[in-house]
């Protein structure tokens, strides 16, 4: 009996899953999903008080599954990394429904932010602040990891391409000389900026 209630379970957030990442939230309503999981709504109501809750485990189970993603790329420390979880990430858009609906949904249950996109991208920003070289431009760089990330994964959504290994590979490869060369009077250019310089500077 229990194995069968499992199962119920995890047909319900199955079929979840597919509504969304197929079609939209809004289609994620309770007809729809008992039809696809082919239970009865008595069934829904016993694993979960309300759509919401069953979109809500639907969230949480993409988080744990991403944040493992961005946990083993971003192990090996390096400006790279940021590259490695965007092109992981386009990988796991393209063979996962879990992953590609996940991310468009809040731990509510809702698409209202902060969705799990927007932890992700708070992540790579992070990431890259702490793992590029000091310098004036480091947070403009960090801007740029979240923005080619953040467009591979939106664009993937009209065209799969846009998730594919190579491209990504190749979009990284033109952008990743920003991240690893310091540009020239990095030094200079600190002291001019610091508080220091800039009180002791002669007529400012």
């Amino acid at each position: 009996m229990q194995k069968r209630s499992q199962t119920s379970r995890q047909a319900l957030v199955r079929a979840t899953v597919e509504l969304i990442a197929t079609r939209r939230l809004a289609d994620a309503g309770l007809v729809n999903i008992c039809n696809t999981a082919g239970v009865t709504r008595g069934a829904l109501y016993h694993h979960f008080r309300s759509i919401a809750e069953l979109v809500g485990e639907v969230h949480a189970q993409a988080r744990e599954r991403v944040l493992a993603l961005a946990d083993e790329s971003f192990a090996q420390r390096g400006v790279e990394a940021p590259a490695r979880f965007s092109i992981a990430l386009g990988k796991a858009l393209t063979d996962d429904q879990l992953v590609r609906a996940g991310l468009r949904l809040a731990p509510d249950g809702t698409e209202d932010p902060p969705r799990l996109r927007e932890e992700v991208l708070d992540r790579v920003r992070a990431e890259m602040m702490t793992q590029a070289p000091a310098s004036p431009d480091r947070s403009g760089l960090a801007d740029l990891a979240v923005v080619v990330t953040a467009g591979l994964e939106s664009l993937g959504y009209a065209d799969k391409l846009w998730w594919g290994e190579e491209r990504a590979e190749r979009i990284w490869d033109t952008l990743l000389p920003l991240f690893t060369q310091a540009p020239q009077g990095d030094t200079d250019r600190e002291a001019e900026l610091s508080p220091a310089a800039v009180a002791g500077a002669p007529g400012q």
